[in-house]
């Protein structure tokens, strides 16, 4: 098996048109807001216009659309990191009149893509979706960071097993996703997924676009509640 830094990309998974009228959405919804994080409003650390859509009205098609995207780029990642799936949480799987047995490396390989998406949706639920808008010059979010933090009693941001960025357009210079460890910088591409793990061993930051803004959807992919995984008791 080749060596690999557990981040993936993928090219064209949300049209660009698609991406083209959540932008033009996003500026004509007079929604957004100064972007957060964890600790509140620091434009020292992330300098954005934010808008969170799920559950708001108007933009459940586009929550649709970006989640639908993601599920498919999910059942990919999982297939090329099974553990992923099975190394936080011991799975059983029975085939159609058989007997459960614990879901192997191996078997994730094999599964079909209804299959696989019983256990993802089983393992996993979406998160908040936020729609960010950096402006060219002096937006962005330098602050190295990761997506994995103690926050509330419910532990919310602790369930954060997978981050997830559809970037919304291109031409632009910078802007790249940098990953400090990986040593890595994903260009932003209109329509293109990225999928990374969301502990600190992915520390990453956002950098400030040059001649042009830059306009993203992001968020995660969560473990369900312990009561739902393992039961009320």
């Amino acid at each position: 098996m080749t060596q690999s830094d557990f981040i993936e990309v993928y090219h064209q998974a949300v049209p660009a048109e698609v991406c083209r009228a959540i932008v033009e959405r996003f500026e004509a919804s007079g929604q957004e807001h100064p972007g957060l994080v964890g600790g509140g409003h620091h434009p020292d650390l992330k300098r954005s216009s934010d808008i969170s859509i799920s559950g708001q009205h108007g933009w459940g098609d586009v929550e649709q659309a970006l989640n639908q995207a993601v599920f498919r780029g999910l059942l990919d990642y999982l297939r090329r990191y099974p553990f992923s799936l099975i190394a936080p949480v011991m799975l059983q799987h029975a085939p159609p009149g058989g007997t459960p047995r614990r879901i192997e490396y191996e078997d994730v390989l094999d599964l079909d893509d209804a299959t696989l998406s019983e256990l993802l949706m089983a393992v996993l639920r979406p998160g908040r979706i936020n729609l960010q808008r950096y402006r060219a010059g002096e937006g962005g979010y330098p602050y190295w960071h990761c997506e994995l933090y103690p926050k509330d009693r419910h532990a919310e941001t602790l369930h954060r097993h997978l981050l997830w960025t559809v970037y919304l357009n291109d031409g632009f210079e910078a802007g790249e996703t940098e990953f400090f460890h990986q040593q890595r910088k994903v260009v932003p591409r209109t329509g293109s997924l990225l999928i990374a793990p969301a502990a600190f061993t992915h520390t990453h930051r956002g950098n400030r676009p040059q001649g042009g803004d830059k306009y993203i959807a992001t968020s995660w992919a969560l473990f369900q509640p312990a009561e739902k995984l393992y039961g009320t008791n």
